[in-house]
């Protein structure tokens, strides 16, 4: 049996760790949008989630368990916005500094809330290589913990906490889809759903301006994400060492979808359920919306059996919309 970095027991204790912090989110339906997905959907809304995102789970869960010794010399990151302000908030719980890489591509009002939790940010040029170079210095400079904004054990457990609690809130659901960027999501969504229901089928939805993960799989083998091109501005980067495994082993299939599709699901989802969504977290409702998906048997037949869709984070530029 393949060794993943992430199982229940460690989703388990996930859960138990950061159930003093972090929101148990609410699952919420829509007939309209059933009707027009032609399933019943079951919409997990971590765009309630501290610091707007699912993030907050996998970042809280990485900072409340590092020993104290660590701790006190803080943590660093890159990160183009949701794990930025999630670390900085699960920092400022366990009293300790973030030190923050952002591109200077950054959200404004991403950036705003990184500083608003108390975070240090530092601002480099958009690439993955910046990023990356940045953080290690900045770890050896200041001796902060490096928590990576994906591609961790602790970071992978925490986020399955979002499925953990899903399967709890909602009985007998065919499928659950959720957004791919690094994979951190989709991986404990894996390691998650499919320990509690190994009959359950788990799909990623991803844009075709990003389409690494759904590249990877149809070739059988990583291929890294280069030149992304997407509204999405939380998809961006590629899968990871320790994520890519459980998505070639566990995902059934990646749907992708162009930029026009997301935005018209975001638009729907703000409109008939009045849930602020961010593009990253509408990929998954246009996933759902469309052919290829509604062709998906699951069940007896395409209609049967719930899907749990889960809306990865609310962290919109309310000033720049983009419809």
């Amino acid at each position: 049996m393949t060794a993943y970095a992430a199982d229940l027991q460690s989703v388990r204790e996930a859960a138990s760790r950061i159930a003093p912090y972090a929101h148990r989110t609410p699952v919420m339906t829509c007939s309209t949008i059933d009707e027009l997905a032609g399933r019943s959907l079951f919409f997990k809304c971590e765009l309630f989630q501290k610091a707007g995102s699912f993030k907050f789970r996998g970042a809280c869960n990485a900072v409340m368990k590092l020993p104290d010794e660590e701790a006190h010399r803080g943590v660093v990151t890159h990160s183009s916005g949701n794990h930025a302000q999630a670390l900085a908030l699960a920092a400022k719980l366990r009293c300790c500094q973030a030190h923050i890489v952002m591109p200077r591509t950054a959200s404004p009002i991403k950036r705003q809330s990184v500083e608003g939790y108390g975070g240090k940010i530092y601002l480099c040029e958009p690439t993955l290589a910046a990023r990356e170079s940045m953080a290690a210095e900045l770890a050896e400079q200041t001796g902060a913990v490096m928590i990576p904004p994906y591609d961790h054990p602790d970071i992978i457990a925490g986020q399955g906490t979002a499925a953990f609690e899903l399967l709890g809130q909602v009985d007998n659901l065919d499928a659950i889809i959720a957004p791919i960027g690094g994979g951190g999501l989709i991986s404990g969504t894996c390691i998650t759903a499919m320990a509690i229901n190994p009959n359950i089928r788990v799909f990623g939805a991803e844009p075709v301006g990003a389409d690494d993960a759904a590249r990877s799989q149809a070739a059988g083998r990583f291929i890294p994400q280069t030149n992304p091109n997407t509204i999405c501005d939380g998809l961006l980067t590629s899968l990871g060492e320790l994520t890519w495994p459980i998505v070639r082993d566990h995902v059934q299939r990646i749907i992708t979808v162009d930029d026009e599709k997301i935005i018209a699901a975001m638009r729907l989802i703000w409109q008939r359920m009045k849930l602020i969504i961010e593009p990253s977290a509408a990929v998954a409702v246009a996933a759902v919306l469309g052919d290829e998906f509604k062709s998906v048997p699951l069940g007896s037949s395409p209609s049967s059996g719930g899907v749990g869709v889960i809306l990865s984070g609310g962290n919109a530029d309310l000033d720049h919309l983009p419809w």
